[in-house]
């Protein structure tokens, strides 16, 4: 027993001071629970709320305006890189292209004409040349047939840039007539992709430029979630992490870091992190809610304490740690580290403390307390 003043005995009711032979009050040894100081592993995990996204999304859409034909494709199919997944109707353009090519063969035809031309006035011009050489022919003479041979390149140049023109024509009208035969083409990535929208119907009138089909990427798929300040300078591109969602239950899918936005959004001071998981049977779907659990950190060979040992004195942080004599106890400040399961990490100047600390009963001592450790607790120890 600890004989302590009169005055200082305020929790006689509770524990019961007794008076010595002397007539002044002690306070019997306050009944705690203990448990060990361990060393160890100790983790850090944070969870988040967040949406799966598709990490890649495109719109496949008419580049010609027409009636839809046809569609090759529907909501969820699967769809293969450069497959034809809609037809619009093509009688006019194939009308068009038609026009083109025979445009076409009546420029090369002219081509042919001018080409003609040039060589009977070059030797026109040649033997005009001759002969007033002779003194047979005038000088006007020779003059028109210098003409005659500038006209015909003119014609030639003309002709050949009515051939350049039509080529041009007919490539552009054979251009449009394939734009009937819509492909869903993307770069990178997986070769098959989900329609995930559907926009028109056959039979539809569609102007250029007219969504058609929404397609996705679903393997691997995004996890998207929003880290706050404090967390953002441990989340690391690479980091492992759980992932789990309402419509599977409890099962878990493994996800890592892709990506870690550069800045954070004002209004929510959170910064956006993105995961990548994979997801070959395609069962996570975009939109569906998860939460996300990642491992921050994690330190070896820490020193620990169940989170139930720390307690608060003065706007101070400490655990009381049972003496070596077993019978009191000793007040320790503390800086607190990793939390995990009810454990926390112990940092500062004694973080290499050994033996028991407290908790349960602190409310009932201070530094230097005589306590006991009742037997139901040495399983606790």
């Amino acid at each position: 027993m600890v004989a302590v003043p009169v005055g200082l005995c305020l929790l006689g009711a509770l524990v019961g001071c007794e008076e010595d032979a002397g007539g002044s009050k002690t306070r019997p040894a306050a009944a705690v629970a203990v448990a060990p100081i361990t060393r160890g592993r100790i983790i850090l995990r944070r969870t988040y709320s967040g949406t799966l996204e598709a990490p890649a999304r495109f719109v496949v859409a008419s580049k010609v305006s027409g009636r839809v034909e046809r569609l090759n494709v529907d909501l969820g199919d699967e769809v293969e890189r450069g497959q034809i997944v809609a037809i619009i109707e093509d009688d006019e353009l194939r009308q068009v292209a038609a026009q083109a090519t025979a445009a076409l063969a009546v420029a090369r035809a002219n081509l042919k004409k001018a080409n003609s031309g040039l060589v009977i006035a070059r030797r026109t011009l040649k033997r005009t040349t001759t002969l007033r050489k002779r003194g047979v022919s005038s000088e006007a003479q020779l003059d028109e047939a210098k003409a005659a041979v500038l006209e015909r390149k003119a014609d030639l140049e003309v002709a050949r840039a009515d051939v350049v023109r039509g080529e041009a024509a007919e490539g552009a009208a054979r251009i449009r007539l394939q734009y009937t035969r819509i492909t869903a083409e993307w770069s990178g990535g997986d070769n098959h992709r989900v329609v995930a929208d559907r926009q028109v119907s056959a039979g539809a009138l569609v102007a250029e430029n007219t969504p058609i089909f929404t397609i996705v990427e679903l393997d691997p798929i995004t996890g998207v979630l929003f880290v706050p300040e404090k967390d953002y300078r441990r989340v690391r591109v690479g980091q492992q992490g759980e992932l789990v969602t309402d419509a599977f239950g409890g099962e878990t899918f493994s996800a890592r870091v892709a990506r870690i936005a550069p800045v954070f959004d004002p209004s929510s001071r959170q910064a956006r992190v993105e995961l990548s998981a994979d997801n070959a049977d395609r069962r996570l779907k975009p939109g569906m809610f998860v939460r996300v659990t990642l491992i921050l950190d994690a330190v070896d060979n820490a020193t620990i304490v169940p989170l139930s040992a720390v307690t608060t004195r003065e706007d101070r942080t400490g655990v009381f740690v049972i003496n070596p004599d077993g019978r009191t106890v000793s007040w320790r400040l503390v800086r607190l580290g990793i939390k995990e399961e009810g454990r926390v990490q112990i940092l500062g100047e004694h973080e290499n403390m050994t033996g028991s600390v407290v908790v349960l009963g602190q409310q009932l001592i201070s530094e230097g307390s005589v306590v006991t450790i009742p037997t139901s607790t040495s399983a606790a120890r």
